[in-house]
């Protein structure tokens, strides 16, 4: 029986530099470099959370155009608008079927927004 064990994420693009540098400001993530490293421009980039909670992703250069939905897609918690903002595209808003909104990025890829769950209101204690 085959055990596989879960390494990292690819996303292709056409230009993988933006499309990198785009998820690095949507995710917080940053470019990983490797002390001493020189990487060309035209290998894939490789990005990842600093803070080492979030998996490595590789953004893969590829010549062909996205042409239909994704069958794996990424889920992220954050504020549509703010995305939108950042230049995705809306392509469902959640309603009586989903509880999510669907976002493409930049490049066409799908993605799935939940809202961030609001953070707990500590209030200090009264003796």
């Amino acid at each position: 029986m085959a055990h596989a064990r879960f390494k990292d994420l690819v996303l292709d693009a056409a230009d993988h530099q933006a499309l990198a540098d785009w998820w690095c400001r949507v995710l917080g993530y940053v470019r990983r470099a490797r002390p001493g490293e020189e990487r060309r421009p035209e290998w894939p980039v490789p990005i990842h959370d600093p803070t080492g909670a979030g998996p490595l992703i590789w953004i893969n250069p590829v010549p062909e155009p996205k042409t239909v939905k994704n069958r794996m897609h990424l889920d992220v918690w954050a504020h549509t608008e703010e995305l939108l903002a950042l230049g995705a595209r809306l392509l469902r808003r959640r309603d009586q079927e989903i509880g999510w909104d669907v976002l493409a990025d930049p490049e066409g890829n799908e993605f799935c927004v939940f809202e961030p769950e609001p953070e707990p209101v500590v209030r200090p204690s009264v003796r």
